[in-house]
């Protein structure tokens, strides 16, 4: 059985979510769908500059899944791009607003919390449960 999803933070929807080559009607045009973790990844590390650990850290998820959520990401933008296909952002299992972020006493990586943070945490990195000051 796999491990369910975990909740990813984005810092903001997007105010447009639909993009298509100019000139041809939608109904005939192949639609790629974006998923929001997957645009929030683009914003933090293409637009923002920002390196995979830091950006993980924003979207409270290890930089490994980081990864993988930008390499899927770039495949469909360059899809859309190469194939003149529709692009649709939306979908995935996301929080938007800010998240505070600690540091794990046990193994010192930093990770980001949506909401309040409770008196233990469990670290992304090393999955212990850890009492935060």
């Amino acid at each position: 059985m796999s491990r369910p999803k975990c909740c990813r933070h984005v810092g903001c929807m997007p105010d447009k979510n639909y993009f298509k080559p100019r000139g041809i009607p939608s109904s005939q045009l192949d639609e790629v769908v974006l998923s929001l973790d997957e645009y929030e990844s683009l914003r933090l590390a293409d637009f923002e500059g920002l390196y995979q650990e830091q950006a993980a850290i924003k979207m409270g998820i290890s930089r490994q899944t980081f990864g993988r959520i930008i390499e899927s990401a770039h495949k469909k933008i360059a899809d859309v791009l190469i194939n003149g296909k529709a692009l649709k952002i939306e979908g995935g299992e996301v929080a938007v607003g800010e998240t505070k972020h600690v540091e794990c006493p046990e193994c010192h990586k930093a990770f980001g919390r949506k909401g309040e943070l409770t008196q233990e945490e469990i670290c992304p990195y090393c999955r212990k449960i850890n009492k935060l000051s």
